[in-house]
């Protein structure tokens, strides 16, 4: 899953941690609201075995479950979908307490690195023969889960490379072009894309985009650096400025809903025509199928204002404290096969981080019918192969919960526009101490 369009990146596709203390629920990947659980099953005396996997939103897992336990029948998948932030959080404790911890865990990009510094905690992937699978992946991306000592603690599933989701529908309403390549044409910067939003607020009397922070970190990914230089320093005056910036723009302007990502609120913002476009990071197409379905052939995609970047994209890793790591690895092997790889692009719209599948014609070929029959396959292998993607720190995840968190009070209310940014600097420097 986001969060550059991901994270959100990625994305997307975004979003995600022993005492980092966050404070919000924002997420850059999804989020279901289900509670976290103990840990998994131990393999019982018949040799059926129980395998518990942690993640958040919807990675097309429902439907590869079912295939697995037909084709495994000892072997019970039980999926424990929560909160972004909360998984990620759920998991530092665990690891710290020494028990607990799900047999399978994914991890996003923005905590990767924080978990790969912990990589006595997890399975070393190169111990279960991963090394095969190098080659196949896109370089940084193998190159991102793996540790300073060599380890290798996950195994990638997505990528979040960005775009632009819009409603066709609304756009026609406020007099503008619904075509994707003449919707593309609108916003080749971000104060383009302002200045398109205010006149879609203007003739419509409705808000253009979800959420200041859903500007923010797509804007962010398309930096050079993010909140991090490799020697872990705090650059809060780089790409985080040009993107709070950004934010605050599209604030003050009024043509941002002011709805906190992955929320209840949020959600229904789809429902109710309360935006019109928000950043897609490949992740995101799954939620917004899952939240809005009768908005079938609404929606389309157009290219992304400040061109690329990466939103989310995550990783399968296995917590050595479970008690099923062979048959964990197993599973997780499985996943990332590309008949599985593909599935989960076809259902949920989530890329594989693996460059020979972008010329398997299932998905380069393949249109979206639920967004116009929009050709995702293309669009998003394109963004993936170009990404040159940031650094992101050991602190990356708390940080951007923190600064989403100063962003949210601007939307709500309680902290002026001019006040935000010094109160950003000092939230973010909280949280790469903590």
């Amino acid at each position: 899953m986001q969060l550059s369009l991901m994270e959100v990146v990625m994305g997307r596709s975004a979003r995600r941690v022993a005492a980092v203390g966050l404070v919000a629920a924002l997420a850059l990947a999804g989020c279901s609201g289900q509670s976290l659980e103990n840990g998994g099953d131990d393999a019982s005396g018949d040799g059926q075995v129980s395998l518990k996997i942690n993640f958040w939103g919807d990675m097309g897992l429902d439907k590869l479950k079912a295939k697995y336990e037909a084709e495994h029948t000892n072997v019970k998948i039980v999926l424990n979908s929560g909160e972004y932030n909360a998984q990620h959080e759920d998991l530092q404790k665990k690891l710290v307490a020494g028990s607990g911890a799900p047999d399978i865990s994914a991890v996003d990009e923005g905590f990767i690195v924080q978990f790969r510094s912990q990589a006595d905690q997890f399975v070393n992937l190169l111990d279960k023969g991963a090394s095969s699978y190098e080659s196949k992946y896109l370089g940084w991306k193998w190159q991102a889960s793996q540790s300073a000592d060599g380890k290798q603690i996950g195994l990638g599933t997505d990528v979040g490379g960005l775009a632009m989701c819009y409603r066709t529908d609304l756009f026609k309403a406020a007099g503008l072009p619904t075509d994707r390549e003449s919707v593309s044409k609108l916003w080749p910067t971000w104060d383009a894309f302002i200045e398109t939003g205010k006149k879609y607020t203007k003739a419509t009397g409705k808000k253009f985009v979800d959420s200041g922070t859903n500007l923010f970190n797509p804007v962010l990914a398309q930096q050079p650096v993010g909140f991090y230089d490799p020697q872990e320093a705090l650059q809060m005056e780089g790409g985080p400025k040009v993107a709070f910036d950004v934010s605050m723009k599209a604030i003050e302007a009024g043509i941002s809903a002011n709805l906190a990502s992955f929320q209840p609120n949020w959600d229904q913002g789809f429902k109710k025509d309360q935006f019109a476009a928000l950043a897609c990071p490949a992740w995101m197409l799954g939620h917004i199928q899952d939240t809005a379905p009768d908005q079938k052939g609404k929606w389309d995609i157009a290219n992304i204002p400040g061109g690329g970047g990466n939103w989310g994209g995550s990783w399968w890793t296995i917590p050595k404290q479970g008690k099923n790591v062979d048959e964990a690895y197993k599973f997780v092997e499985w996943l990332i096969q590309p008949e599985q790889q593909i599935e989960v692009f076809k259902t949920v719209g989530n890329l594989p981080s693996q460059p020979a599948l972008y010329k398997d014609p299932a998905v380069l070929d393949y249109k979206k019918e639920f967004f116009t029959d929009a050709p995702t396959g293309q669009i998003f292998a394109a963004t993936a192969e170009n990404l040159k993607p940031q650094y992101l720190g050991k602190k990356n995840g708390p940080t951007r919960v923190a600064v989403e968190n100063v962003i949210t009070r601007v939307q709500q209310g309680g902290l002026a526009p001019a006040a935000a940014w010094a109160e950003a600097v000092k939230e973010a420097d909280k949280a790469s101490k903590a």
